[in-house]
C-alpha cells in the first residue's frame, strides 16, 4: 500500500511554470505506474500524464509539449514539470498509483484512465491567472 502526498502547487501568471512533486511512503514504489490527474470546479477528474514502471510515458493531448512527467525511484518521488501554463490548466492536481502498465492506461486514454489507479493523494491547487 502507498500513501501519496503532493506539493508544489501555487498561483502563477499565464506562461509561467510550476513543478509538482508527489512523495510516496510504503513499499515497492518502483513497481507502480504513476499518474497526475486534475479536476477543475464543476468538471470531471481527468488524467494529465502517466509513467509506468518501465519508464513509458503518456500525456493528455492538452498538455503535450508543455508538461513533463518524471519519477525518481530512489527518492520515492513523482514529478510534474509544467511550463507554458494557461488559465485552463487551473485545477486541483492529484497524483495516483496503479499496478497496470502503460498499455492498459493508453487503451483507455490517459485522460480517462483514473479507474485503473488504486492509491490517491489529497491534491495540490494550481491557479493560473491571465
Amino acid at each position: 500500500q502507498l500513501q501519496l502526498v503532493e506539493s508544489g502547487g501555487g498561483s502563477v501568471q499565464a506562461g509561467g511554470s510550476l513543478r509538482l512533486s508527489c512523495t510516496a511512503s510504503g513499499y515497492d514504489f518502483n513497481t507502480y505506474s504513476l499518474g497526475w490527474f486534475r479536476q477543475a470546479p464543476g468538471e470531471e477528474r481527468k488524467g494529465v500524464a502517466a509513467v509506468d514502471r518501465d519508464g513509458n510515458l503518456g500525456y493528455a493531448d492538452s498538455v503535450k509539449g508543455r508538461f513533463t512527467i518524471s519519477r525518481d525511484n530512489a527518492k520515492n518521488t513523482l514529478f510534474l514539470q509544467m511550463n507554458g501554463l494557461k488559465p485552463e490548466d487551473t485545477a486541483n492536481y492529484t497524483c495516483a498509483a496503479a499496478v497496470h502498465l502503460m498499455a492498459a492506461i493508453q487503451a483507455l486514454g490517459v485522460e480517462a484512465s483514473d479507474l485503473l489507479f488504486h492509491y490517491w493523494g489529497q491534491g495540490t491547487q494550481v491557479t493560473v491567472s491571465s
